[in-house]
Formats: structure tokens, C-alpha cells, sequence
């Protein structure tokens, strides 16, 4: 299975995308795992982030949106949260900023009353034939993105977290099967599995559990935003299932790994890659 050849310019959008992703905006169906948790999601407009924000309402949560510039996709998503009954806030801004990320959780505490779950997802990456492309801004860029926002929010929304709440971060098959020509995003989700596993340990005695998952090739607005043509077309291709994931087939995973079902689940990296083997 292939997409059309197709580009965008960063971060790109969801809905000028051939085809559309899947977020299940018709498929999820909800059956009170989160109810009245409350949720903050980077990167939640489009996406594993618009997935993930859908499920989260369907399965009772409230829910912050953050996003970088994509108001069009960031509405939509909206509406679907809103359309489940559940309360939410969009954020709009860089992550890479720390003052917006203490600001992302200083606003889930007053406008919905606390964080229960923390989905550290949005990321940055660009393809690259030669180090020589990648230039200093772009490395700084992708990890203060990627790994450097993360430790930041985790950091804002720990001292507010209870007993039972969640971390998770969006790691990826990357992690240990580097693509070279990704080379800053790839070293970024080794890390934010890294990190995951060594907070994991740090918050057990608190009740607080932490887990990364690691997807394979996902449609998303990334891909087209980030990829020459000729990747895009075949993106997924190289999987033993032959295809690209779509965003839904990562919600699941995002919802046991919140949910008080996953209670002794922490430290662990959950693969959703299409049959590519982690370690």
C-alpha cells in the first residue's frame, strides 16, 4: 500500500493531507476508562495526538490540547473532545520554549483543575542525506522539541500529580533502529525512552507510573511535512505488514497506559510498529 506523492511545509496540516489519517473520529468507541481524569496532550491537534485526544474523551477524560501553529486541525479536534461531553482547553505554542511548557501545565491546573496524565508527544524532525545538512539550529531545535520539552513538563506536572496518574512519552521504533537519515529525531526518541525508564524509577514510590511507546511508520502530517516524495509514497512500505499505521492503531495503547488498568505497567516501551522488533 502506498500514498501519493505529496509535500507540505512544516509542521503541516492533517486535512490537506491524500489520504486524510485515521484518527478515530468514527471508529473509537469509549467505555469509561478515564473517567473525570484529566489529560494534557502536546502535539494533540493532528495526528497520534488527535487520536489520543479522542479516545481520551470517549473514555471520560478532560482534556488540554497543545499545539504549535496548526489552528484549523487544533478546532477540529476540539470539537471532538467537546462532542464526547468532556471539557477542553486549547494551547497554542512552541514546546520548545520552557517558560510555554511550565505554562501548559499552569493552565490545566486552573482552567480544568489538575493533571492525571501527561502525553509528552509533540515532535520535530527533518530528513537529511549528510550531517553536513543538519545545522546547529536544527540539532538544538529538534531535541529542546522532542526530549528538552518533556523534562520540562514533566518537571512542571509531577509536583501536582497524585497517586495513579501517568506519564507517557512518544518514543520510536527509532529508538534502536536509527534511520540515518533522521539522525537528531532518532537520537531524541532514544532518549525520551531512556528518560521514561529512569523516571519510571524515580516516581514509583509516588504512585506515579511512566511509559513510553514506541510507534513504527504512522500517518501523519509529519511525514509529508518532513520527507522527500519518493519516502512519502512508500512510507510504511518496508514493515512486515506492508503498510503505514494510522493514528487510531496507536490510541489504544495510549488509553491502557493511562488507564488504572495498566496499575502495575510502569517502565516499560510498548512497540506499535507494523512487526518491526524492538530490543
Amino acid at each position: 500500500m502506498s500514498q501519493p506523492a505529496q509535500q507540505q511545509d512544516v509542521p503541516g496540516i492533517q486535512s490537506k493531507m491524500t489520504p486524510i489519517p485515521d484518527c478515530g473520529e468514527k471508529s473509537y468507541q469509549g467505555s469509561g476508562k478515564l473517567t473525570d481524569k484529566i489529560a494534557v496532550i502536546t502535539g494533540g491537534d493532528s495526528g497520534i495526538g488527535r487520536a489520543v485526544a479522542i479516545a481520551y474523551a470517549r473514555e471520560g477524560a478532560d482534556v488540554l490540547i497543545s499545539y504549535l501553529s496548526e489552528d484549523s486541525d487544533a478546532k477540529d479536534t476540539a470539537s471532538y473532545v467537546e462532542q464526547a461531553g468532556r471539557r477542553v482547553v486549547l494551547m497554542k505554542g512552541d514546546v520548545s520554549d520552557p517558560q510555554h511548557c511550565k505554562d501548559i501545565i499552569q493552565t490545566a491546573i486552573d482552567e480544568l483543575g489538575g493533571v492525571d496524565i501527561l502525553v509528552s508527544n509533540a515532535a520535530f524532525q527533518m530528513s537529511h542525506d549528510t550531517i553536513d545538512e543538519v545545522s546547529d539550529e536544527e540539532w538544538d531545535y529538534t531535541f529542546d522539541t522532542n526530549i528538552g520539552a518533556m523534562f520540562r513538563l514533566c518537571k512542571a506536572a509531577i509536583p501536582h500529580m497524585k497517586s495513579g496518574s501517568s506519564i507517557i512519552g512518544s518514543s520510536s521504533v527509532n529508538s534502536d533502529m536509527p534511520s540515518p537519515k533522521l539522525a537528531p529525531y532518532a537520537a531524541t526518541k532514544a532518549a525520551i525512552a531512556n528518560f521514561c525508564a529512569s523516571l519510571a524509577q524515580l516516581l514509583g514510590d509516588k504512585g506515579i507510573r511512566v511509559n513510553s511507546v514506541a510507534p513504527g511508520p504512522i500517518w501523519t502530517p509529519l511525514i509529508p511535512a518532513t520527507m522527500p516524495n519518493e519516502k512519502v509514497q512508500h512510507f510504511g512500505e518496508n514493515t512486515p505488514l506492508g503498510r503505514a499505521g494510522q493514528p487510531k492503531e496507536l490510541a489504544p495503547v495510549y488509553v491502557l497506559l493511562a488507564s488504572d488498568e495498566a496499575s502495575y505497567i510502569s517502565g516499560a516501551r510498548v512497540a506499535v510498529t507494523g512487526g518491526r522488533p524492538i530490543l
